[in-house]
């Protein structure tokens, strides 16, 4: 217990480091995840490409490759900004590729007469999937979408070797100082519990209310 203890500034710097880190890239990966799922499904083959182009590069890349791409890539390009931004944008892109994936799948799950019905009404399409569709298709993606957003909070582990501070990164300046390596990563590992069982409880809670019943 001493090594919590004795290094609880450490630690909750860390953990605050990856609640950051698993919030702010939740919310882009929901946002560009709802775009290109909705570029997916888009009649314009041009706006398909793009989703269909995304979503294979990224989720054909490993995350690590993409944090090097982005943390040491784009400042060649001119643009410099904090690791942590960095990281952020790192994250949020590649799990984005698995949320459209997840959006796109509950869309399918809507039959066809739905959206045809809407048309024949004169709804356009961005009316038809923002009123008719996705309501429909967010129930039944809660738990992939859940399931998605558990793994990018784990994922934020890569963010320590890029010099962002987070909670796996703890274990380097507990090490020097001599502490034993068993209980600093128990103590890591209770950390990253807490973020996964909250996200967790949270998407069960939306499951129960607005999931569909079996």
């Amino acid at each position: 217990m001493n090594v919590l203890t004795d290094n609880f500034s450490t630690y909750a710097q860390g953990f605050l480091g990856t609640l950051q880190l698993t919030v702010y890239a939740s919310v882009l990966a929901l946002v560009l995840g709802f775009v290109m799922a909705s570029f997916r499904v888009a009649p314009v083959a041009a706006l398909r490409a793009v989703g269909a182009t995304w979503v294979t590069v990224l989720r054909n890349t490993p995350l690590t490759l993409l944090f090097f791409a982005v943390l040491l890539g784009l400042p060649r390009f001119g643009l410099v900004l904090p690791f942590q931004v960095f990281a952020v944008l790192a994250l949020g892109c590649y799990t984005s590729a698995f949320i459209c994936e997840a959006l796109r799948a509950g869309i399918n799950t809507v039959p066809k007469g739905q959206g045809e019905a809407a048309r024949s009404l004169g709804m356009t399409f961005g009316q038809t999937l923002g009123l008719v569709v996705l309501p429909q298709a967010f129930r039944s993606v809660i738990p992939p979408v859940g399931s998605t957003l558990i793994a990018l909070a784990k994922n934020s582990a890569i963010a320590g070797a890029f010099s962002v501070t987070e909670l796996l990164g703890t274990y380097k300046t507990l090490g020097e100082l001599g502490y034993d390596v068993v209980w600093t990563f128990v103590w890591i590992a209770v950390g990253y519990l807490v973020v996964t069982l909250a996200i967790s409880a949270l998407f069960n809670l939306l499951e129960r209310t607005w999931g569909v019943a079996r």
